[in-house]
């Protein structure tokens, strides 16, 4: 193993991707984000170092859920930064299937040509999700960084302005949603594990070359340039998906679709009372999302549109169990691999209601 050129431990991802393109090309795609100040850059750290704690407070009341050891802590990063953590985990995630497709072949002219034409459809990829995303909680996180959240300031103060927001309010609303993920896992030291058992599982479960994984990444442009962008899973981690792995993704749907249900849920809940623009954010929020035209089809593309689909699917699960067996009730389906909801189940939350109480 050595140290890659994106700074972590690796050897097969490196001879893969070129992470340097990967950078180059997420930063041009990123760009910067708007112009802030040291003072508004200063207040935007100190204001999301405030409010994440006492967002975890609520929420943990709110759940009856606890946190884990380390408390939720905020970093207010920027787009670049926000680029290299996703990458980083990205070149982890790869590994294991990178070193499945490079075993016994030899570096060249193509590989090099390969490696290039990677970084950069990756890098351009991530890129578009890093001008979009304002918060983030990174499951994969080393045991140290356990508890901490990432929030895009330049994302964050622009959809501030641009829709008028009043600032500590939205940062309350969005830290309760991120506040939240850190909670499911800090209260269940399983879902982790779980949730890594069944990537690995599907990644090594995959036969592929590396001109078929060139090939699903130029498939996003492509689909986008062509009008025939469709459903494309787990965003970025769909492109590594084949036909013939279907029960896995649908098991890896359901938990998505848990998590990000839960995360809107919580947040719609516990943001009735304490924050009045809670209605306008949420309006808002789905309109930007939802916008027709190029980019509503790159974003089927690369499956960003699935995302939101997991949050009003899972959010409706979540609101019909917790209505027909109460919080407590609820909250079995953190107790281990065999209550979390099948797909079926998330669509007819009574019948995991039903299977649950039946255990």
């Amino acid at each position: 193993m050595i140290v890659g050129q994106n700074g972590a431990m690796t050897l097969a991802a490196e001879k893969l991707v070129d992470w340097r393109t990967a950078a180059l090309v997420g930063r041009r795609v990123a760009g910067s984000g708007g112009p802030m100040t040291p003072v508004q850059r200063a207040t935007l750290s100190e204001d999301f170092a405030e409010i994440v704690p006492e967002a975890e407070r609520l929420v943990k009341e709110f759940t009856g859920l606890a946190s884990g050891a380390y408390r939720s802590r905020a970093w207010v990063m920027s787009r670049n930064q926000w680029l290299q953590a996703n990458l980083r985990g990205f070149e982890r995630v790869l590994e294991p299937v990178a070193a499945k497709m490079l075993s016994g072949r030899s570096d060249g002219a193509a590989a090099t040509v390969r490696r290039a034409v990677l970084g950069a459809q990756l890098g351009g990829l991530l890129g578009y999700l890093g001008h979009r995303v304002l918060g983030q909680y990174d499951v994969f996180l080393p045991p140290d960084d356990d508890g901490l959240i990432y929030f895009v300031g330049a994302n964050v103060a622009s959809i501030e302005q641009k829709f008028r927001f009043p600032p500590r309010q939205f940062r309350m609303w969005i830290s309760l949603h991120e506040v939240t993920h850190r909670i499911q896992f800090g209260r269940t030291p399983w879902l982790r594990g779980h949730l890594q058992g069944l990537m690995d599982s599907y990644l090594d479960s995959m036969e592929l070359d590396a001109g078929w994984l060139i090939d699903r990444l130029r498939g996003a442009v492509e689909e986008v340039r062509s009008g025939g962008a469709e459903y494309r899973g787990f965003g970025w981690v769909f492109m590594l998906m084949t036909p013939d792995q279907r029960d896995m993704v649908r098991r890896m749907q359901a938990l998505m679709s848990l998590l990000e249900g839960h995360g809107n849920y919580v947040m719609d809940r516990v943001s009735v009372d304490l924050i009045p623009s809670a209605g306008r954010f949420r309006r808002m929020m789905h309109e930007r999302h939802n916008r027709p035209g190029v980019e509503k089809a790159f974003q089927k593309a690369i499956g960003f549109d699935v995302k939101v689909r997991q949050y009003d699917i899972g959010q409706r699960f979540v609101a019909k169990a917790v209505e027909q067996v109460g919080m407590e009730g609820f909250n079995q389906v953190w107790e281990g691999p065999a209550s979390l909801p099948t797909m079926e189940e998330i669509e007819r939350p009574e019948a995991w209601v039903a299977r649950v109480s039946a255990s």
